[in-house]
Order: C-alpha cells, then sequence, then structure tokens
C-alpha cells in the first residue's frame, strides 16, 4: 500500500461548532496528488515529531508543537463540571510519557480500548476490560507499542474508576488527563519536557489527515485478544469516555474533537 493510499481519511472540524465538519473546500482539495504525497512525507515541524497516525492540513493553521493546556468539561448527563489537561508530544517523548502517566492511577485499572477502522456502529466502537493489573497492561502495550503510536483509527484509555481518573491515549495521538488532582500529571509533562501553554493549539482544532491500514486493523484485533476483550465488552459508561464531554463556556474555542464521530462514513 503507498504512502499516499495510506492517508485517506480526511477531518473537516468547525471549531465554532463542535463536532461539526467544514464543507471540501480546503488546502487538501486544492492540491494535487504530488504535492499532496509530499505534503505527508512531512514527519517533523522544528523540534517537533509527528507520529504515522496523524498529519496537519498544507495550510498549517495549527503547526504541530508540544505542551499542555486545562479546560473544564461538562458531562452532559450528571452535568459535573470535569478539570482536564490536554497535551501533545514529540515522538520520541510521547509512548514513554504515556505509560509513565498511566501508573500514576494504581496497580488495578480499567481499560477502554477505542477504534474507528470499521464503518459499522458508526464508525466508532470502545471496549471495556475491567480490573486488569497495571504490570500486565503494561507489558502489553509495550507489545503493541507501533500500533497505538501510528494507526491513527486507534486509541486507549485507562482508568481509575474509585478516584475516578481517566488517561486517555487517543487516535490523533493526544494525551488527555480528565479527574483530579491533576498536579502530579503535568509535573510528569513537564518532567518530560512538555511544558505549560494555555494558548497552545492541537491538530484536533484544524483540518487534519488520519492514516491507518489493513495491517494496523489486524494488529488492533490482536491487541483486543490480548486484552481479553474478544466479547462484546461495550463501553456503557456515562462518564469520562472521551465523547460525551460538551464545553465549558469559559473554556477557550471549540476544542470538542469529534472523536465519536471521525470515523463516520470513512474507510478508517
Amino acid at each position: 500500500m503507498s504512502y499516499l493510499n495510506r492517508f485517506f481519511h480526511e477531518v473537516f472540524e468547525n471549531p465554532n461548532q463542535p463536532g461539526g465538519k467544514l464543507p471540501i473546500t480546503n488546502s487538501l482539495e486544492s492540491a494535487s496528488d504530488a504535492q499532496l504525497a509530499e505534503h505527508l512525507k512531512i514527519d517533523q515541524y522544528d523540534s517537533f515529531q509527528l507520529t504515522d497516525a496523524v498529519r496537519p492540513a498544507m495550510d498549517l493553521k495549527v503547526k504541530p508543537c508540544q505542551g499542555y493546556r486545562h479546560d473544564t468539561y461538562i458531562d452532559e448527563e450528571s452535568q459535573t463540571k470535569v478539570p482536564v489537561v490536554m497535551a501533545a508530544a514529540s515522538r520520541e517523548e510521547l509512548f514513554p510519557l504515556f505509560l509513565k502517566l498511566i501508573q500514576k492511577l494504581g496497580p488495578y485499572v480499567d481499560v477502554v480500548l477505542e477504534s474507528s477502522h470499521s464503518s459499522v456502529e458508526g464508525g466508532h466502537i470502545d471496549l471495556y476490560r475491567e480490573q486488569i493489573d497495571m504490570s500486565v497492561l503494561t507489558s502489553i502495550l509495550w507489545d503493541f507499542e507501533d500500533l497505538l503510536l501510528n494507526d491513527g483509527c486507534t486509541g486507549i484509555a485507562v482508568l481509575n474508576p474509585n478516584t475516578p481518573q481517566e488517561i486517555q491515549f487517543e487516535e490523533h495521538k493526544l494525551l488527555i488527563v480528565y479527574g483530579s488532582p491533576l498536579e502530579a500529571y503535568e509535573f510528569i509533562l513537564e518532567q518530560h519536557g512538555v511544558p505549560e501553554d494555555q494558548n497552545v493549539k492541537f491538530i484536533t482544532e484544524a483540518e487534519h489527515i488520519h492514516s491507518s491500514s489493513e495491517e494496523y486493523a489486524q494488529r488492533f484485533y490482536e491487541l483486543r485478544t490480548a486484552l481479553g476483550l474478544d466479547g462484546n465488552q461495550e463501553d456503557t459508561r456515562g462518564q469520562y469516555d472521551g465523547q460525551d464531554y460538551s464545553q465549558d463556556n469559559d473554556s477557550s474555542d471549540g476544542w470538542k474533537d469529534s472523536y465519536g464521530e471521525d470515523g463516520a462514513g470513512g474507510v478508517c
């Protein structure tokens, strides 16, 4: 499969309408195949290295960079305000950083495996696994590092329902920490060179392209099996699942990612 064909899933989000999509009149549509192929080969902006999972649009309205910021979201069902830290880290730091963050959740955690590989069920499924030993989980995640870093249709969330706190490593390869207190997670981010910047913009806030492949889709099912998710363990939670948050009116711009809708109608 060619490099260009792997980048097939275009996402056009309207920051003024959370979850909305822009019409396809953009820098990607106007580019020739050759221009687009050259653009998709670019995997580094300044010192920030991208994974293979996603690329920004050619107009670079949001230039990828390292940083984290705070937000507050409201659970749609309970109206509970949820403090959030959202972070972008360069590829060389990203996976070790994710593993270090989840260690703070405790020795036993729940896991949600997230996929938008199929157009079935609106293009997005969440599979829930309760009570997995952290050391076992960490070993499994190392075995699937390539998939988790480079597949734009795979995400994972690790949570402690007793805290409750959750860390999401989502399909855009952003790190999102839900719940309080957040200071320990902020310290880890800063230890890894990810500075606080309330003005930082993320790749989800502009046009971007997702990448996946048949090989990654197969690896996803292998990860699903390794985590004991061969059955129909649908995630029915109403809180901290990365999909059901509406933005607090005090937050900046319409951050809400079309996380549960990105895959709709696409191959991914």
